[in-house]
């Protein structure tokens, strides 16, 4: 039998190995040691550790560590050259990443090989996606660069940026970070993977070969110090982070108070739903693709497999068959699936969590046939005969392991789908469109793939909820996430006010004699206490102690009770029971706030006496502009939506604004009718529910407003009100998991405090750090809050031929 017919009796692929020369001749001109690239010169090699070639545990090359003191350097150079790089016209800068872009793209081999042999990855998937689509970046934000300043008109960019990039995509997730950076006139300080820094360092060397001006982009490798150091450093102004979930909140944690811009893009355990009508055989191949593209080490990998009921015994047959013709060797051969894993700690962490699931009753299959030489290899792995409490179903693997279940109902999908910390990403499979465009809405996950995963492209946002992190990378959204408001960076400190008729803010509820005012029997009407809003009903403090509302001249004008944790656990409960609100037409919310300011224009007088009582000042203006900041976002509740981007893919992705979940807002104490409104009605507009906490020292203009609340057709559990004092009930919101989101108005110590506590869910939050945010002012009854107010949800929908 001649070798023709062999092969296809066999159908075994022969090795087709790329050529290693020009990437091995690249190291050995940099002598295979490498320091840092700061402010447009290289840095004598310092303290190194070796960089490993993962398929062969050879080194490639010797890597310097950094140091504080070399970041502080590089924190120097991008300051300096900040000022001249943001200065530059948008079409400037747009033509230096056009340059990147078509440099990337000569020496896009050269790249793609050294990707490979620093990571692991087959070179089929370093070559054909992760390349171009680094140039697709570089080209999408040349043009962002153009049209910045009429797309972001009185936006400005933050400044030095520290970037701080994975292992599992080096040279993209660069892409990621630096292009739209630079496109909005930020410089930069990046610190690559100390497993993976080859491609960023041979980046550096694109960026002198472009004439990049000296300190706009400064890489600085080293080993979790030396992004230590980043974080920390005073000069940074805003931090990108793409990795693990634990780091990610180690980060808001050291970040907190300090008014860095964050954008934190963190880990995942995406759901991969097949209903009985897809296409099996479409949705297997998509599957390979989902979880063994990289290894599987890939932050939205389609880790758990959720198969209906009805075709789960086929499906997984087929599954299995497919499994063991997949080819795991060499990654520089380009008839492999499957190359090597990062490093020999990673392959060992996965082979841990494995063992644990199997004691916990999980089921391992891996396909027959042997691994290649090597630590870092793994087979593809399917685990089944899982519940949704096992290890290996709970917690991210980041490796070639799927784990599958099975479901009945869609109802039953969805719940399964979102039973997770984790909200980056998800896939439906079905031939049924109007099956699929209903899930895809109920998924908690920040991209949604419909007959297809693993989409990814400039023009479209990429980013996750909950313990995913937030902010967003490609598309508006993410080149929005590198610029701020002008007018911030002119905030002033705001006048220091005392919050409690006692002192600061926390102080003892204990009523002083200077408090005592008229007593309660002489006056003409029946004594009251303002009651708490919970649930659509007045409710009673839990703690059964009430606070004293004084006037500026010590007199008691009213009482209201006293919250404490329980009070909040009560308050949030009604809220996520009220989520329902969510999905009301954009229509009837508006409908609805237009009916609430309707209402409080026809009680203008009686809050504006109430205004007058607690603050000594004319309350008329502020309960006009109160009305007005409704009327203003109830226009706004059917307007601020998404978009339609049509990347170059058969495919287009509807952007789609989603509300955060469950809001908590804590007002200030200044202004204290307006304070609330103004931060209230975008949060009711986007669909969001609210955990209220109004002025701890003029809370009865909003105690009131339940009463208008009642009376303007607003659900039960949509606006819920708990007072008392501020900071407390403002940790207690922050550690709550069931709050989604933090909006905070106070002291800079109390808004540090709020950030740090937000890290049990990694929360979003927004906090005035004790600057003077005038909530009068216009700007905010536009899309300021209404963004902080909103997530950005991708869906990607098949279209075209």
């Amino acid at each position: 039998m001649n070798k023709i017919a062999q092969i296809f009796q066999s159908l075994d692929y022969g090795p087709a190995p790329e050529g290693p020369d020009q990437a091995n001749a690249w190291l050995d001109s940099h002598g295979r040691k490498f320091g840092h690239f700061i402010d447009g010169k290289w840095t004598k090699p310092g303290k190194t550790f070796a960089s490993d070639n993962p398929a062969t545990s050879q080194k490639l090359a010797d890597i310097t560590d950094g140091t504080a003191e070399d970041v502080d350097k590089a924190v120097k150079a991008a300051s300096t050259a900040f000022k001249s790089w943001s200065a530059l016209s948008g079409y400037e800068r747009g033509k230096y990443l056009y340059a990147i872009a078509r440099a990337i793209q000569k020496q896009s081999r050269l790249f793609a090989v050294l990707e490979t042999m620093d990571n692991g990855k087959p070179i089929r998937e370093s070559r054909d996606v992760d390349i171009p689509l680094v140039a697709r970046h570089f080209y999408h934000h040349a043009g962002w660069a153009t049209h910045l300043s009429r797309e972001f008109p009185d936006a400005v960019p933050y400044g030095v940026c520290g970037q701080i990039i994975p292992w599992n995509f080096p040279l993209l997730m660069l892409a990621w970070k630096i292009a739209p950076a630079l496109a909005a006139g930020n410089t930069v300080v990046l610190k690559p993977a100390e497993f993976t820094s080859l491609t960023a360092l041979l980046f550096a060397e694109i960026c002198e070969r472009t004439g990049l001006p000296k300190g706009v982009v400064n890489i600085v490798t080293g080993e979790g110090d030396t992004g230590a150091a980043i974080v920390n450093h005073p000069d940074i102004d805003k931090i990108a982070f793409t990795g693990s979930t634990e780091v990610g909140k180690i980060i808001r944690q050291a970040t907190a108070g300090s008014g860095k811009g964050l954008s934190l893009e963190l880990g995942g355990k995406s759901p991969y739903i097949v209903f009985e009508d897809a296409d099996i055989d479409s949705a297997i191949e998509g599957l390979v693709d989902a979880i063994w593209f990289n290894q599987g080490q890939v932050c939205c990998a389609g880790s758990r497999l959720l198969v209906q009921e009805s075709i789960e015994e086929r499906f997984i047959a087929k599954l299995k068959k497919r499994m063991s013709t997949l080819r795991v060797g060499d990654p520089l051969d380009k008839s492999v699936d499957i190359g090597a894993l990062v490093a020999p700690i990673q392959v060992e962490r996965i082979k841990d969590l494995m063992q644990r699931g199997t004691k916990e009753g999980a089921i391992i299959y891996e396909p027959d046939g042997d691994l290649p030489n090597g630590t870092c290899f793994l087979k593809p792995v399917l685990v089944t005969n899982v519940s949704p409490a096992n290890t290996l179903v709970a917690e991210e693997i980041f490796g070639p392991v799927l784990v599958a279940m099975s479901f009945r109902t869609p109802e039953e999908a969805v719940a399964l789908a979102n039973n997770t910390k984790y909200g980056l990403a998800a896939t439906i499979w079905s031939e049924n469109i109007n099956l699929a465009l209903d899930i895809a809405p109920k998924i908690k996950a920040g991209v949604v793939w419909i007959n297809g995963t693993n989409n990814f492209d400039a023009a479209v946002g990429f980013g996750g909820y909950k313990e995913s992190g937030f902010g967003r990378e490609g598309g508006r959204e993410g080149m929005g996430a590198y610029l701020k408001p002008a007018w911030e960076k002119g905030l002033k400190t705001a006048p220091v006010v005392k919050s409690s008729p006692h002192g600061e803010a926390g102080a003892s509820a204990t009523l002083e004699p200077r408090g005592r005012g008229t007593n309660p029997l002489d006056t003409p009407h029946l004594d009251q206490t303002a009651k708490m809003y919970i649930g659509g009903k007045q409710a009673r403090p839990d703690s059964g102690y009430s606070r004293p509302v004084l006037d500026p001249s010590g007199k008691l004008v009213g009482e209201v009770g006293d919250g404490n944790r329980k009070d909040i656990r009560n308050a949030v409960e009604a809220a996520r029971i009220a989520l329902s609100w969510s999905t009301s037409a954009a229509h009837t919310r508006a409908q609805i706030l237009y009916f609430l300011a309707e209402n409080l224009d026809y009680r203008r007088d009686e809050f504006a006496a109430r205004l007058k009582a607690q603050t000594g000042e004319d309350g008329a203006e502020e309960v006009a502009l109160s009305v007005e900041r409704l009327f203003a976002f109830a226009g706004w509740a059917d307007k601020y939506d998404g978009a339609v981007h049509n990347p170059p893919l058969r495919a287009v992705a509807a952007a789609m604004v989603e509300p955060l979940g469950v809001l908590g807002i804590v007002a200030p104490q200044s202004r204290p009718l307006l304070g609330a409104i103004a931060l209230l009605a975008p949060a009711l507009a986007m669909g969001n529910t609210t955990v209220l906490v109004p002025s701890e020292r003029s809370p009865l203009s909003v105690t009131d407003l339940y009463q208008v609340l009642e009376t303007s057709d607003v659900p039960s559990g949509v606006v819920n009100i708990v007072t008392g004092d501020s900071v407390t009930l403002a940790k207690t919101l922050a550690e709550h998991d069931g709050i989604d989101a933090l909006w905070f108005a106070g002291s800079a110590e109390a808004s540090a405090m709020v950030e740090k506590a937000s890290i049990t869910n990694l929360k979003q939050t927004w906090t005035t750090r004790g600057l003077a945010y005038d909530l009068a002012d216009r700007r905010f009854e536009g899309d300021y809050f209404l963004g902080k107010a909103t997530q950005v949800k991708n869906v990607w929908i098949p279209y075209g031929a």
